[in-house]
């Protein structure tokens, strides 16, 4: 059962902004002439793989400077395109590697120019690639869990590092 499922019709729902996106001041209901705006929908990957230096996990964040923030590689979906493909897509568009899929972590939803929005995130393994430097994505780093989390601007990001954490069994290393 979804949390808002058994939730009172009459209690409002639990605002979905994270800080670095501030709700939208109240505005005027939604009418037939102004219509809400439809939800902005947009997957990624908490991209990981074993640390070359130390033994542990590293995580690739991504420093996009249009906003100067790191977070992970993530993007919106085009016209009709499966969430999975399309994170996969975003993640070497990005990042340059290739990725092998885990488990599903959770959604993060948050207003973006005042417009609802919604990335869907997976766990996925770096497999193969090497990073190049573009107009969108002009760095990368690989952090360790601890300093991917305090790296990330935005702090609805940051949970996702502790549920990758748990999706990852014991013992569970990324393919080469």
């Amino acid at each position: 059962m979804h949390p808002a499922d058994d939730q009172d019709p009459a209690t409002p729902a639990a605002p979905t902004d994270d800080r670095d996106h501030p709700a939208t001041p109240a505005a005027t209901p939604a009418t037939p002439t102004t219509p809400a705006a439809p939800t902005v929908r947009a997957a990624g990957c908490v991209l990981w793989r074993r640390s070359p230096r130390s033994p542990g996990l590293e995580l690739c964040l991504v420093h996009r400077p249009r906003y100067d923030d790191w977070s992970h590689p993530k993007g919106k979906l085009k016209p009709g395109e499966d969430p999975l493909a399309g994170a996969l897509r975003e993640v070497a568009e990005e990042t340059g590697y290739a990725a092998a899929p885990g488990a599903e972590l959770p959604t993060v939803r948050y207003l973006a120019d005042g417009r609802p929005k919604e990335v869907r995130y997976w766990a996925a393994a770096a497999t193969t690639g090497a990073f190049t430097p573009s107009d969108e994505v002009d760095r990368i780093q690989w952090l360790a869990p601890a300093e991917a989390r305090a790296r990330l601007t935005r702090p609805g990001d940051r949970p996702l590092v502790d549920a990758l954490l748990t999706a990852l069994s014991p013992g569970t290393t990324p393919c080469p």
